[in-house]
């Protein structure tokens, strides 16, 4: 992945600022639907919020570095259990991606 000014990393948390999660990772953890929503939704709209309820601060750390090297993307920005990742997706579509539409 190419590396990220701060200037793009501070544009991408404002875009990831607005959006509400579109996955909840729970007790359960990583499970096969989990991460086939997570592939569905980064391929949509690039860059997501991702909700981890997973216990304790090291917990939501592991899982998110899981996320990330499980799908590919990159984490963000992560505050409490709320994690903001990008996948930028080779052809995205204009209607779905966060990157692209006004929000």
């Amino acid at each position: 992945m190419s590396k990220k000014t701060n200037q793009d990393i501070k544009q991408l948390r404002a875009i990831g600022h607005k959006l509400h999660p579109v996955v909840t990772v729970a007790g359960n953890g990583l499970t096969e639907s989990v991460l086939a929503e997570l592939e569905r939704a980064l391929g949509d709209h690039e860059l997501i919020k991702v909700k981890l309820a997973v216990g304790s601060r090291e917990a939501r750390s592991a899982v998110a570095q899981e996320i990330c090297d499980r799908s590919g993307a990159e984490l963000v920005q992560s505050i409490g259990n709320v994690v903001v990742i990008l996948r930028r997706a080779a052809n995205p579509d204009p209607r779905l991606s966060n990157l692209i539409r006004p929000l």
